[in-house]
């Protein structure tokens, strides 16, 4: 009935095709249905359109097409108008998202959403103090994100339960589906076989407001994986070792689908680790053919008949036979060694073997100060296992580990089983601290004692990024990423010159030893232990709700849209900050202690660019006032600017905005009265949060013409007037000796984009639209 309702088919269902319409998408949506009947219509239309075979991601990404008989469809050049199943919040960007969407004037969400309380738990005493603490310290931004998901229908977890990526696996997630999440490492989900992406608040809202979510067509990056993981290697080192070869930016624009005989070797969690970590080369998503280890994994945590539906549709879950990708990498699962990466950045990829003597030759330190297990990426049940299997072969020596030892479990689910099953006693025993189920010290939410800010130091984790100064705000740690066992190995060790697999340490009654390879089950024997009820039900009329935002509150400020542009060309702009070098997302807008300020844009814009290095001087935190030649901090400058009504600009380097899929690293120039970004070339995501909050995000038509701007200089952008999609736009550099000269600059904007930056915002123009349609 429901296939029958929903236009799918039009002809006789037969009994068995209405009952698979009936499998839910997830128990806490028992009336949300997956329809793979529709994904199937939809990859028929296209496959005769294309007439070629297609690969596993562009059978769900056009299987979810809002007209797949017209839409124009070219990888890596037309923009696709998706309509996604489900949507994904976590407490950190939902606060933006939500108020943006309050901001809509909507009623209710459109698509099945959730809300996930992870980012703003800060790890500090242990699990459960550290739980209690943040509830205290953040009762007002969880009571809104409570009373907001009850007035417009949002599923909400409440703080303890789990990091988002790690719930969307166990709950959500599933072979086929594409949800967008406002994390940056949403494409976890592909470990289940979806089409999972992460986006800002803005994409999100627009998804849940009912309209179609536009997503330039992916190029698609083929990794084929032989062999067969064995010894200490791990899915992690996969993943570090395709961060070596594409860098920090390879996968910009591409979907990385991983195949070949090699993925059957792979756990589901482990292929989530895989795409977790993809986010750091810059990829769309990534994702694996469903196969036996996700149908394993659905039925552990009870989806069974999930696996039983994807099972009759298998063949639209798994690439066509001949299908081509725009590159192929092939790696040989049999060969690969254990890998470490960093530091500072997660594509300088060592093998284990090699670290030491890299170590000693570039001067960092190699005694480890922290050993940190768990996060979204490598914090499973298998994760935990392996981990506790070389804590227990220490123990049995009588050792303990050198280095301090912190524990984070990926949800509450994981938490308890870990208890039951004695993984946790282990990883105590050997010294380690189990923390909340949170991000924690993965995003900076540490409250770091063992050292002082300034000193130099190496921690090793287990986690996705590390950035300088981003899990503990301290510049001087050299953060390093590889698989939970290597982790608790090196702090076992407390080197960075021990390679597990071929040294030996000495136990307490002095005789040497060496650890074997780690063992451990994917999945639990028993059912997995659910632990404590976290979830918060949505009501089914929450139109009487309140959701309560204080006009003097410091943590929530309600938006006011965006001025709308004035038709004009943007002429004499100021150049706040020329960017030199990396500047992440993190550079951009901080984490760490600015999360408790996500809701609340004013006082989050305090924090614009302070991680920026600026070309003019070398510092950070440190721009010329071109009003008054004075050096200060950029966000002072640039609200002095908007004081005295002078739109600025930003210079840019490479991959300008890689990292994070905050969107308030838009949200905050826009507010502070920037109106240009210029580089050489931006991170996906934020290149399209910079467009939704209408900004300018532009690149040099010659890269060179980075060095011909100068932070003295004044910036006028022309052709404004005629702008359109594919048409570059000059930039006039007005130098202070009075000289000028033109450049050329290329934008990737669409004729819908153009009406943001022309409405002032996607928001404002959304509401244009609610407007005439009304």
């Amino acid at each position: 009935q429901h296939a029958l309702n929903s236009g799918v088919r039009r002809y006789h269902v037969a009994p068995v095709l209405c009952q698979r319409a009936k499998v839910a998408m997830s128990h806490f949506e028992p009336n949300e249905y997956i329809n793979y009947e529709k994904l199937e219509k939809n990859i028929n239309i296209v496959r005769k359109r294309l007439d070629r075979p297609l690969t596993l991601s562009e059978k769900i990404v056009y299987g979810h097409l809002d007209d797949p008989a017209k839409q124009e469809i070219e990888r890596g050049k037309t923009y696709l108008r998706l309509r996604p199943d489900r949507v994904a919040m976590q407490d950190a960007t939902a606060q933006m998202a939500m108020l943006q969407f309050i901001s809509s004037g909507l009623p209710k969400v459109a698509v099945p959403s959730t809300i996930h309380c992870d980012h703003l738990i800060e790890a500090q005493s242990g699990g459960e103090k550290d739980l209690q603490r943040a509830k205290d310290i953040n009762q007002e931004v969880y009571n809104f994100l409570s009373t907001a998901g009850a007035k417009y229908g949002v599923g909400f977890w409440k703080p303890g339960s789990g990091i988002i990526h790690q719930i969307i696996l166990e709950n959500y997630s599933y072979p086929g589906v594409m949800l967008i999440g406002t994390d940056s490492h949403t494409p976890n989900g592909g470990g289940l076989g979806g089409i999972c992406i992460g986006v800002g608040g803005a994409d999100a809202v627009d998804v849940m407001a009912g309209i179609p979510w536009e997503l330039k067509c992916p190029k698609v990056i083929g990794v084929k994986l032989t062999g067969k993981l064995s010894g200490w290697t791990s899915p992690k080192d996969v993943i570090l070792k395709v961060a070596g070869i594409l860098t920090v930016k390879g996968g910009t624009g591409a979907i990385i689908e991983y195949h070949g005989p090699g993925v059957d070797s792979i756990s589901c969690t482990g292929m989530a680790t895989i795409c977790n970590m993809g986010a750091e080369i810059g990829a769309t998503t990534s994702i694996f053919p469903y196969n036996e280890r996700m149908k394993k994994y659905l039925g552990k945590t009870g989806r069974a008949d999930i696996a039983a539906l994807a099972d009759e549709f298998k063949q639209h879950l798994v690439p066509d036979s001949g299908c081509q990708y725009d590159q192929v990498i092939e790696i040989n699962l049999s060969e690969l060694k254990p890998h470490i990466n960093g530091p500072f950045t997660p594509d300088l990829a060592h093998p284990v073997s090699d670290i030491g003597a890299v170590a000693e030759k570039e001067g960092w330190p190699v005694d480890i100060k922290v050993g940190l297990i768990g996060s979204c990426t490598n914090s499973s049940y298998e994760d935990m296992g392996r981990s506790a299997a070389v804590a227990k072969q220490a123990l049995a020596h009588g050792l303990k580990c050198k280095s301090k030892f912190t524990i984070t479990p990926g949800s509450e689910q994981i938490r308890a089983t870990i208890e039951r099953d004695g993984y946790a006693k282990i990883l105590r025993e050997v010294g380690g601290l189990v923390l909340a189920n949170a991000c924690g010290p993965c995003i900076g939410q540490w409250d770091r004692k063992d050292i002082k800010k300034g000193e130099k130091n190496t921690i090793v984790t287990s986690y996705n990024r590390n950035f300088t100064g981003r899990n503990d705000a301290n510049p001087e740690t050299h953060a390093f990423v590889t698989s939970p066992e290597i982790v608790t190995a090196l702090s076992i060790a407390g080197t960075l010159k021990f390679n597990p697999e071929t040294d030996y340490l000495t136990g307490a009654d002095g005789k040497k030893f060496k650890l074997e390879a780690p063992d451990a089950d994917e999945l639990p024997k028993l059912e997995f232990d659910p632990g404590q009820d976290t979830y918060q039900y949505p009501p089914k009329d929450g139109s009487g709700q309140h959701v309560d935002v204080s006009p003097t509150s410091q943590r929530l400020q309600l938006l006011e849209p965006f001025d709308k542009w004035d038709g004009k060309d943007l002429e004499d702009m100021l150049i706040l900050i020329k960017v030199k070098g990396k500047c992440t997302t993190d550079h951009i807008s901080a984490a760490g202690p600015w999360l408790k300020f996500r809701g609340h844009l004013d006082n989050i814009s305090n924090n614009l660019l302070i991680g920026a290095i600026n070309i003019e001087n070398g510092k950070a935190n440190s721009v010329r006032n071109a009003l008054t030649q004075e050096f200060g901090p950029v966000p002072d400058t640039a609200r002095y600017y908007k004081k005295m009504g002078v739109k600025w600009a930003v210079i840019g380097d490479e991959n300008y905005g890689e990292g994070s899929s905050r969107e308030h690293a838009a949200l905050e120039p826009r507010h502070l009265g920037g109106r240009v970004i210029i580089t050489k070339s931006f991170a996906r995501i934020h290149e399209t949060n910079l467009k939704k909050q209408g900004l300018l995000p532009l690149t040099f038509a010659d890269p060179a013409d980075y060095n011909k701007i100068h932070p003295v200089d004044k910036l006028s952008i022309v052709g404004l007037k005629d702008f359109a999609p594919g048409k570059p736009l000059k930039c006039i550099i007005k130098h202070p000796n009075g000289s000028q000269e033109t450049i050329m600059l290329n934008h990737t904007f669409n004729e819908s984009q153009i009406e943001w930056f022309q409405a002032g915002s996607a928001l404002n123009r959304m509401k244009e639209l609610q407007q005439k349609s009304s």
